[in-house]
């Protein structure tokens, strides 16, 4: 590994041979970062490769002569600071000259989207059920395996149930997920957060002394109604975006309202599903009139609300004839 050097124009001309038998010339570069100090060094491959190869393509040949590091792990860049190319890259299409010369970064261990997103949801469905039961060790040993006597409890322990199944059975029938892979990091980090708020939750929720809210069956009756709404709603946006994208297809394309009602709110928010799953948590905290959970649905939104604007913004790099009505989670104010 040789320390950071910047190319000379000696160095380019170099590295671009002329064109041979229609084919493009690889060579590769390797880009790590080490307590803030950028190294650089020639890895000793040189691949010729039809002008019409993908970036995968690309990171098959790279993974072949470098077995540690799988497709999914690698990143390739045209230059060491730039964005990294896209899986679905045509070499031919890219700023480059007869020899494509890339830097190549580690981007760790990588796991699925999907297994992340159920370990996300199914430790807070166990990790709720064990406080409504009232297993052993969680509260007093007088209330081991007792049940509440205010039916709210168990109204919200229904809800609650229902949100993470549903979610899981989405994850598995529903989302089409672009980016297969995300770092392995990041199941601690995301579970860790689902876990322990679920836990948190839960505890007050179906303790022994919990107190029913304050204007009673009303209130509950409402917030159902409410929590209801935004699933269903939420469910719609999830299918809209499923129609949205063909199986195996990595175009993005605007998102419309369509027959169905809930999906309206497309003509006013580019990201109604944080939308309805932020009314959801707002529907759980009025049925329960619990702290944890009022502070769970502001972490959320804080989250949701980056997110959103995030892909508002990539919407409207993307499309000049993005709907500029939209906002990015909330009508006419965020």
């Amino acid at each position: 590994m040789g320390k950071k050097r910047n190319l000379q124009p000696q160095d380019q001309d170099q590295n671009h041979p002329k064109k041979l038998n229609g084919l493009f010339t690889l060579r590769w570069k390797s880009w790590m970062q080490r307590q803030r100090r950028s190294y650089y060094f020639w890895t000793k491959l040189s691949e010729q490769v039809e002008p019409t190869s993908t970036i995968l393509d690309i990171k098959a040949l790279f993974h072949k002569s470098n077995p540690q590091w799988y497709p999914a792990r690698q990143c390739l860049r045209l230059d060491p600071k730039g964005k990294g190319l896209k899986d679905e890259d045509v070499l031919q299409t890219l700023p480059v000259g007869t020899t494509a010369s890339f830097y190549f970064s580690d981007m760790g261990a990588q796991i699925a989207w999907g297994t992340v997103f159920l370990s996300e949801c199914y430790g807070p469905l166990l990790i709720y059920l064990m406080f409504y039961f009232r297993l052993p060790f969680i509260y007093a040993p007088k209330y081991d395996f007792t049940s509440s006597k205010h039916w709210v409890v168990h109204l919200a322990c229904m809800c609650h149930s229902f949100h993470y199944v549903k979610r899981i059975l989405e994850t598995l029938f529903i989302h089409r997920i672009s980016h297969g892979t995300m770092p392995l990091r990041n199941i601690f980090k995301n579970c860790s957060y689902y876990w322990c708020f679920a836990a948190w939750m839960a505890y007050y929720i179906n303790h022994p002394l919990y107190t029913p809210p304050y204007y009673g069956q009303q209130q509950v009756k409402t917030a159902l109604i409410i929590f209801l709404f935004c699933q269903v709603g939420n469910f719609s946006i999830n299918v809209a975006l499923r129609n949205l994208k063909c199986p195996g297809s990595k175009v993005k394309k605007i998102p419309h309202p369509t027959k169905n009602p809930f999906t309206w709110i497309f003509m006013l928010v580019s990201c109604p599903n944080y939308t309805y799953e932020l009314g959801s948590w707002v529907g759980f905290t009025v049925m329960t009139q619990c702290l944890p959970v009022a502070f769970f649905t502001i972490v959320g939104f804080i989250l949701m609300t980056v997110w959103a604007r995030g892909k508002h913004r990539n919407y409207r790099k993307e499309f000049r004839d993005y709907p500029t009505l939209r906002s990015p989670i909330l009508p006419f104010i965020l």
